[in-house]
């Protein structure tokens, strides 16, 4: 997501950071190569043209302070200037005062609507608000089978209504349902189209006019730039749609849609698809994607992504055995297990400041199945092994890499970084007298 961006408007910065003062010709050179950066972005041409105009007026008369050179102070402008292209600031979803709030998801076909749907489901139930799906895409083939499924896995109830293709008594029985059942949120997933057209938007429209949504998200394809500012033009100047949910951002390394969609329909961003997975469903906050795309990070999401992926439980377990016993093996592969959790490195490394796209491409570089052949090491030892690793002699070595399909050298490796991260934590929990122990990059095998 923004790699191309962030990597172009990273060399453009850095060739004016360093520099005591900034005159007026080192700015227009420097802000001609932001525009052909946010257009080979894919962002709306005018849109560029006024992002410019404004930073521009803002940077001319920048001198030398005593602490901010002044690169950094353009690099400030740029990033004010982007939040407020992207969206100004968070727009949460509306919850109506008297439940249900009704949700109604609309896009065309592909856009991955019905799995949005699913996911903000799955979000919603995790904030403790009872939430019901209704199933209103009756033509798609197999489209409530695939909600069900949905459902089904995320434990999240399904309305549907095989008996007619009327969307709006299928609605409004859902929603009906969802008052007896006291759900906080109701979600109508329709139908989609391949291409905008007039009965589609005389459905939505006799549908928006029955069940009078809270909110009308309009879930777009981020990987299709421009293409999906005019679909959201398409549906807000016949839907007036509330917010905007762009999905395959994970794919999409230019983000046009995203730095333009706001600009131009004044509709925020609710949300991000970031994955297929139920949970990679991201809030969208533009002062920290602006961060990202200036490679300044995000450290609040990374903060918010560990506490919604650990386990306080088990943390507190392993903190106190490790005080009391020490860690051992199964210790370890419990605490990669969790570090998995957070998902790929690579996505982590971009909400700490200052990783750059050179240290991103080092990574990347490596055996993104790294983690996973750690684990069928460990899990190939016995408990006792696991429990005193000590005990791993040169046949021991030979056996377990033999079971894990690895070799002999990576499991070596393997007890040599356990014996570090050992060490590390008897030194955090207090039991060698030392101080803090320093970490290592390589600590999980990222070498």
């Amino acid at each position: 997501m923004f790699d191309e961006l962030s990597e172009k408007l990273e060399a453009t910065f850095a060739r004016l950071r360093g520099r005591g003062v900034l005159t007026e010709a080192d700015i227009k050179e420097g802000l001609r190569e932001v525009r052909r950066v946010l257009l080979e972005a894919d962002v709306n041409f005018n849109l560029t043209r006024e992002f410019l105009e404004r930073v521009e007026k803002k940077a001319v008369g920048v001198t030398q302070l005593r602490t901010v050179s002044p690169g950094q102070q353009l690099v400030k402008i740029v990033y004010d200037e982007l939040t407020a292209m992207l969206g100004e600031r968070r727009e949460g979803l509306k919850l109506s005062s008297v439940p249900p709030t009704v949700v109604m998801m609309v896009g065309l076909q592909g856009s991955g609507k019905t799995t949005t749907a699913a996911k903000l489901a799955r979000k919603l139930k995790l904030e403790n608000r009872a939430t019901r799906l209704v199933a209103c895409d009756v033509y798609r083939p197999a489209a409530i089978d695939q909600l069900e499924a949905l459902g089904q896995q995320l434990d999240v109830p399904v309305y549907a209504d095989r008996t007619t293709q009327d969307v709006v008594r299928i609605a409004k029985a859902g929603i009906e349902e969802a008052k007896r059942a006291r759900d906080r949120v109701v979600i109508v997933d329709t139908a989609g189209r391949l291409q905008i057209d007039d009965d589609m938007m005389q459905e939505l429209e006799r549908l928006k006019a029955a069940i009078h949504p809270d909110e009308i998200l309009l879930v777009a394809d981020g990987m299709t730039g421009q293409d999906a500012v005019k679909i959201a033009q398409g549906f807000d100047q016949r839907l007036n749609v509330t917010g905007v949910v762009l999905t395959k951002m994970d794919g999409d390394a230019r983000g046009g849609a995203a730095l333009s969609i706001y600009g131009v329909t004044k509709k925020p961003i609710k949300y991000i698809g970031v994955g297929e997975k139920s949970d990679a469903l991201e809030e969208f906050y533009p002062e920290r994607m602006a961060g990202r795309i200036l490679q300044q990070g995000d450290i609040v999401s990374l903060v918010e992504k560990a506490q919604g992926a650990f386990d306080a439980d088990e943390a507190k377990r392993m903190e106190k055995k490790v005080r009391k016993e020490g860690m051992d093996l199964s210790d370890f592969l419990s605490a990669m297990k969790q570090i998995e959790k957070l998902g790929p490195l690579e996505g982590l490394l971009k909400m700490l400041p200052g990783v750059n796209t050179k240290m991103l491409k080092q990574v990347k570089a490596a055996d993104p199945k790294r983690l996973k052949h750690l684990e069928a090491i460990v899990l190939s030892m016995t408990l006792e092994e696991r429990k005193t690793p000590s005990l791993m002699n040169g046949s021991r070595r030979a056996r377990v890499a033999k079971g894990s399909g690895r070799s002999i050298s990576e499991v070596n490796r393997l007890l040599e970084q356990f014996r570090e991260m050992q060490k590390m934590m008897k030194k955090a929990a207090g039991q060698s007298g030392g101080g803090g122990g320093k970490v290592r990059p390589n600590m999980f095998g990222m070498r």
